[in-house]
């Protein structure tokens, strides 16, 4: 994982040293010393995952969410599928979609479209997510990970997702971010 990202912002926040804080095999977090254009030094802490991939399984009008007790905000949260592979954290996007999406749901789909790629939350981490549109649906075998145990799914229509999204029953802002992807790529 890169240490000093810039994609044209080179020479803008120079890094004077850094040093891992933390790691385990899930994340990172690393502590840079910087200087900033006007010479004014400061310190980043930055968390970093490997790219993850959220899948919006849709039959229709109709969509798939899991719902899972989420550690770090203490409750049980609505959301599209979504993970990465911990043993292969630099695995090909596609595969991670169509394993999350098995692991979850249950479901294989026939038809896998990349809508795009975001940024989790840029301001502390380097995580990336890509966002999938699985369609032509069938049933296979839910293979659960130990951290899913208590994973739940339900099928909702377009009215009931966008009711869950702006009732704030759904809140996991991946989801939102990839629903919004969705309906601006004007995917029919």
């Amino acid at each position: 994982m890169s240490s000093n990202r810039s994609d044209g912002a080179a020479g803008r926040i120079a890094t004077v040293s850094s040093r891992i804080a933390y790691e385990n095999r899930w994340m990172r977090v690393r502590e840079d010393a910087i200087v900033r254009p006007d010479g004014t030094p400061g310190l980043y802490g930055v968390v970093e995952k490997p790219d993850f991939a959220v899948i919006i399984p849709r039959q229709g009008d109709r969509y798939t969410l899991v719902q899972q007790y989420r550690y770090p905000v203490g409750r049980r949260l609505w959301e599209f599928p979504q993970g990465s592979l911990e043993e292969t954290p630099q695995a090909d996007p596609l595969r991670v979609a169509r394993t999350e999406l098995l692991e979850e749901t249950g479901l294989l789909a026939g038809r896998m479209r990349h809508l795009g790629h975001t940024y989790v939350a840029s301001g502390y981490s380097s995580q990336g997510c890509n966002v999938f549109l699985a369609e032509d649906l069938t049933m296979g075998r839910r293979d659960h990970q130990a951290e899913e145990q208590d994973l739940v799914s339900r099928t909702v229509d377009r009215h009931a997702l966008e009711t869950m999204i702006r009732d704030g029953t759904l809140k996991d802002a991946t989801s939102i971010a990839a629903y919004c992807l969705l309906l601006l790529m004007s995917v029919p």
